[in-house]
């Protein structure tokens, strides 16, 4: 296994992120909170990978939607290499984009069925300017295809052309291509057969050692997580 670093990586404290629940039409009062995730706080260092485990409902996307910023916190700092995500503006998130990438859970409606495999891979390179050139952007895709366990000819085929395990495949090739630092893994196998997710946990697992990868691997099942990470956490109620 590649190393793993000493200082914290990525620093969750008090994290909270409540939801109103409003009633009346015209007024629309808030009568209450739900409290998806109600001050949680851990740690991941350089290299390592966290479980977050949790029956369903939990809070466990929640916090995961929370560390990309595709939620306005309610309390609570995100530290990703010493700098707070919740403090930063949507010109400053631009950049670390690139480096916060997700796998999703289903990996068919994760994939835009009009598009071919090669470009769902390209579009977050052609978003980011990555690789301008196409020819380059062509061999790019070609090469996380193999990476990531297929062949380079299945740049031309749709998702629906792909089983399960080959479209999560594609899912993880999508994040790679932007090269990035630290990866959610939000129920990343739970949709797969049991053969298929432990060669999805294996490929996770030497993408970690060789790309010197983080990840965050949100669960519910435990066996699936002691394969893969280095610590666990759990959550419940939030």
């Amino acid at each position: 296994m590649s190393e793993v670093g000493s200082e914290n990586f990525l620093d969750v404290q008090g994290l909270k992120m409540h939801f109103p629940i409003s009633e009346g039409f015209f007024f629309n009062k808030n009568v209450s909170l739900v409290k998806a995730v109600d001050g949680i706080n851990f740690t991941i260092k350089k290299g390592e990978t966290l479980g977050l485990v949790g029956e369903s409902g939990c809070g466990k996307t929640t916090t995961g939607r929370c560390i990309l910023q595709l939620e306005k916190v309610t309390e609570g700092k995100i530290l990703y290499e010493g700098q707070d995500l919740t403090q930063l503006d949507s010109s400053d998130l631009s950049p670390l984009r690139q480096k916060i990438q997700v796998i999703f859970q289903d990996p068919y409606s994760s994939l835009n069925p009009r598009l071919k495999i090669g470009d769902t891979i390209a579009e977050p390179m052609k978003v980011h300017h990555i690789e301008p050139d196409p020819g380059a952007r062509k061999n790019r895709v070609a090469e996380l295809l193999n990476i990531c366990g297929l062949p380079s000819v299945m740049a031309d085929r749709y998702p629906h052309e792909m089983s399960g395990g080959q479209r999560q495949r594609v899912g993880i090739a999508r994040a790679l291509s932007l090269k990035p630092d630290f990866i959610i893994c939000d129920e990343a196998v739970s949709a797969l057969d049991v053969s298929i997710q432990a060669q999805i946990i294996n490929l996770l697992e030497d993408l970690r050692e060789e790309f010197n990868l983080t990840y965050l691997f949100i669960a519910h099942d435990l066996s699936v997580v002691r394969h893969l990470c280095h610590k666990v956490a759990v959550m419940y109620l939030g």
